[in-house]
């Protein structure tokens, strides 16, 4: 039984396979008891063991090459339970290593979160992005396109994952949760968004929690870089300009076209990976102080920026910006915006702006809540997460894994590669069982009659790339099928 690889999953995910997407590896990380959850987070509310554990497969980067991305996958260990997939986005890191799928090393990301989802019975995955943990280049912050693209590919790769490790690892259904914290929550919203507008006929998204995310890039984020007020954050601001610049290639030909030469150096240092994003922070902090008396981050910027960014609608910053806003749309699956008005480093006005325009747009079951007014954003995240839970556990289902209706036999079948390119592998036949497949029109292409092999290999590679199902029936005449996906 644990050999078979879901239905629903296969299902769920045949139709976004593409020969640019694929499943490379796997490496387990570790694994904790519920009793460990309840006391590491000092709540006795974890009803899951868990394990854990480290993911590559391929997805494209802001330019549209190939590479090689790594995420965290964090699951239940009891086996005989169905459960929904949950994507988990993380927020700022300080370093391209510090991130989820280095969990359990020195700045290994918020794979904690991860345990505390898959503890709560989801199958949580925590992807790196783009640039990235074993992603190449320099990480594109705050980009919409490739926070959604790398999540979406991750769940892609999760079926062959499932196939890798299928004694080891649970089922899940066809529900699809969607959240992620500060970078996190633009990113979850970028991904929801995309789901929701161009990939609707494959992926339904069950709900969705943004948490204290930087949701109007061009409209409140800019705002606060070009106000007068103190602000302790400022390395932000470089991470984007060197991002956008990354992707749009047009911002500047040079830093000091966009930043004083005191503060240039030091964002140097930063893109080349010599010194962390929190050794930038304190840097700028320090010059901007020494300098000009306050950490005011437009000081930092050449007067000719400023004003050009202030009057210029159609200055490639304020392109750049637009273009990453993510908030103009009108969610489906039901929603919500969780924030803290003491929010220090993403001001709270980005959640009413998002509910704003969202509502406006016709969303109909969408709430934005102040979850602590009081907190800033450290704080923000224990009572986000907890509203997230409760949300989410209001339309969570874990089901139990049944008997087939297939006999026995007919469950014990493997297939395998999924998708398959050339030969397609079927494994466990019992004798006299049938097998049949069947292409996307209901038409059987291919068949074998009362087999008596153990194992039986079709050649895939004439057939047109597509959905396919295979259909095994016992000999007793009752059934089993999946849907395969044939890619050349």
């Amino acid at each position: 039984m644990r050999n078979l690889i879901l239905l629903f999953v296969t299902i769920l995910f045949a139709a976004t396979a593409t020969s640019a997407q694929k499943f490379i590896s796997y490496n387990y990380i570790g694994s904790k008891t519920k009793t460990e959850l309840n006391t590491q987070f000092g709540l006795p509310i974890f009803q899951f063991d868990v394990q854990y554990y480290k993911i590559t497969y391929t997805s494209k980067d802001a330019a549209g090459a190939l590479d090689t991305l790594s995420g965290l996958v964090v699951l239940p260990t009891d086996l005989e339970k169905v459960y929904p997939l949950l994507v988990y986005q993380h927020g700022t890191s300080d370093c391209k290593t510090c991130v989820p799928s280095r969990f359990g090393t020195p700045g290994g990301g918020e794979g904690d979160i991860g345990l505390v989802f898959a503890g709560m019975g989801y199958i949580a995955l925590l992807p790196d992005y783009v640039g990235m943990g074993d992603g190449r280049g320099f990480h594109p912050y705050v980009h919409a396109a490739t926070e959604a693209s790398a999540a979406i590919d991750m769940v892609r790769s999760i079926p062959d994952f499932f196939g890798a490790e299928a004694d080891k690892v649970p089922y899940s259904n066809d529900q699809l949760f969607l959240t992620g914290y500060s970078q996190g929550g633009h990113a979850a919203m970028a991904l929801h968004r995309e789901i929701e507008t161009n990939l609707a006929s494959t992926f339904t998204v069950t709900a969705a929690a943004h948490l204290s995310g930087p949701y109007s890039v061009s409209g409140v984020m800019r705002n606060l870089i070009l106000s007068n007020d103190a602000y302790y954050y400022p390395a932000y601001i470089p991470n984007t300009a060197l991002s956008y610049q990354t992707i749009y290639g047009n911002l500047y030909n040079t830093l000091t076209d966009v930043f004083k030469p005191a503060y240039a150096s030091l964002i140097q240092q930063f893109y080349n990976g010599t010194i962390t994003l929190g050794t930038l922070n304190e840097g700028l902090i320090q010059t901007l102080t020494t300098q000009t008396g306050a950490s005011v981050a437009r000081r930092m910027l050449q007067d000719s920026i400023v004003e050009a960014v202030e009057n210029n609608p159609q200055h490639p910053i304020n392109l750049a910006l637009k273009d990453n806003d993510v908030y103009d749309w009108s969610p489906v699956a039901p929603t919500r915006i969780f924030y803290c008005m003491g929010d220090d480093q993403v001001p709270f006005m980005n959640s009413i702006v998002a509910r704003d325009t969202m509502t406006a747009n016709g969303a109909t079951d969408l709430v934005a809540l102040d979850v602590k007014p009081t907190a800033d954003h450290g704080g923000c995240v224990v009572p986000a997460l907890i509203q997230t839970l409760s949300f989410f556990g209001g339309k969570q289902e874990i089901g139990d894994v049944v008997s087939s209706t297939a006999p026995p036999s007919a469950a014990a079948v493997t297939i395998s590669p999924n998708p398959v390119n050339h030969l397609l592998s079927v494994k466990n036949l019992s004798q006299g069982c049938s097998i049949s497949l069947f292409n996307g029109l209901g038409q059987e292409v291919w068949s074998g009659k009362n087999m008596d092999a153990h194992k039986l290999n079709i050649e895939t590679s004439h057939f047109p790339a597509g959905i396919y199902t295979i259909q095994i029936v016992a000999a007793d005449g009752k059934k089993k099928a999946m849907s395969i996906i044939i890619q050349h």
